[in-house]
């Protein structure tokens, strides 16, 4: 009988090892990511939009002459942030809420090259389109912001105005995390997220919305209440980490035209923010905007929406109403009040 020679045992081990290593995460992530959709069912409806299917909720009734509020979340995320963040407060407001193509319960936008981000805010002025949203005020946190002021050059007639939260405007030196490049490669990517990303990312998630929050502590259940396990299922995994890839191209191209918004602009952001400098973006966007006012709050981090939302919902009533945003002082620091818990609305059934 043939025997393996001394010098490829270990690498056979080796190899043996890491495929049981491999199946175990796969198994796990299956069974994992199916617990998840269970626990958190969509609470808008699925609709096709040019073949690719968004998750959206809409909810209220404008008042004539009115716009919509459009919420667009950032990273990482889905449209629970918002209702965790804002709960009743825009209750008497027509309030569009979607999930970015590919978070959420939405599809991805089927591009991997550098449009992805482009597409994604075509198919959301389509979904617009679609529910006859008319002209709206977008209201965007994060990376959502990049893809509202895209939506703001490119759409600029179906816009009434602009709330930003954080948003991320800029190029910035020092790149991104490492893993989204390497989650963002081919092969390696979806090999990792299909197997290791949801069992590794249990160690992960805590520290990673502590630093969301920071200096603030996490409001009570948020992980749970705002699904944000959601966006540990394979395929959300690698189209997340393909937009955060993209997105430093997709600013530094389309920042030398902010200054042809022209549409009220608020813009709120925290002085001690570890993921998305204020100064880099947000102060930098309200020097090219014409029509912008900012407002940065004291020891705040990267979710004014769940510390400030009172100061969110006054900044949306303003711009709606064609006001400048109640921001005198471009530089006014706001002391934060006590985080309190607030409770989700039920989903939304018939939609």
């Amino acid at each position: 009988m043939l025997s393996v020679p001394r010098l490829l045992q270990i690498p056979l081990l080796t190899l043996l090892i890491l495929a049981l290593i491999l199946g175990a995460g796969a198994l796990y992530t299956y069974f994992g990511a199916r617990a998840v959709e269970r626990a958190h069912p969509p609470a808008g409806r699925l609709v096709m939009i040019n073949g690719v299917r968004l998750h959206v909720l809409d909810e209220g009734t404008a008042k004539p002459g009115e716009p919509a509020l459009v919420l667009i979340h950032g990273a990482s995320d889905n449209l629970e942030d918002w209702r965790v963040a804002l709960g009743d407060r825009l209750r008497d407001r027509r309030v569009i809420m979607i999930d970015r193509p590919g978070l959420g319960w939405s599809d991805g936008p089927a591009v991997d090259d550098g449009k992805r981000l482009a597409r994604q805010v075509t198919l959301i002025h389509d979904a617009l389109t679609r529910l006859n949203a008319g002209r709206v005020v977008m209201v965007a946190h994060s990376l959502g912001g990049a893809l509202a002021l895209n939506y703001a050059l490119t759409y600029r007639d179906g816009l009434a105005g602009l709330v930003l939260l954080s948003p991320v405007t800029h190029p910035w030196i020092g790149g991104i995390a490492l893993y989204y490049n390497i989650v963002a490669m081919p092969v390696v990517g979806p090999l990792f997220a299909y197997t290791l990303a949801y069992p590794l990312a249990q160690l992960f998630i805590g520290p990673g919305i502590a630093a969301a929050f920071t200096p603030q502590p996490v409001p009570a259940g948020y992980r749970d209440r705002a699904a944000i396990d959601l966006g540990l299922r394979p395929q959300v995994f690698l189209d997340n980490a393909r937009d955060v890839a993209a997105l430093q191209a997709f600013v530094t191209a389309q920042q030398p035209r902010y200054g042809e918004i022209a549409v009220p602009t608020a813009i709120l952001a925290g002085d001690s923010d570890v993921v998305v400098s204020t100064n880099i973006h947000a102060r930098a966007l309200t020097a090219q905007l014409p029509e912008a006012t900012l407002t940065v709050f004291e020891r705040v981090g990267h979710m004014p929406q769940h510390v400030w939302p009172d100061r969110v919902v006054a900044a949306i009533a303003a711009v709606s109403a064609a006001r400048k945003p109640p921001a005198a002082d471009p530089d006014k620091l706001l002391a934060p009040p006590q985080v309190t818990p607030q409770a989700t609305p039920a989903p939304v059934t018939g939609q």
